[in-house]
């Protein structure tokens, strides 16, 4: 999987995406709900950089 990328389509609307193989966006997720949810979860696994959503940190 794809790391995710911090866009900002508009000011003050910041994004997490990940993108295919071919550059399109293949998920995309609002920061302020991805970061809520990441601190909800307690993975059990470490993440790499750019896959805060998959693991601790």
């Amino acid at each position: 999987m794809s790391a995710r990328e911090l866009i900002e389509p508009t000011p003050g609307d910041k994004r997490y995406v990940r993108r295919d193989e071919k550059g399109q966006f293949k998920e995309v997720v609002d920061v302020g709900k991805s970061s809520a949810a990441d601190q909800r979860q307690q993975a059990k696994t470490k993440s790499k950089p750019g896959h805060g959503d998959e693991g601790d940190r």
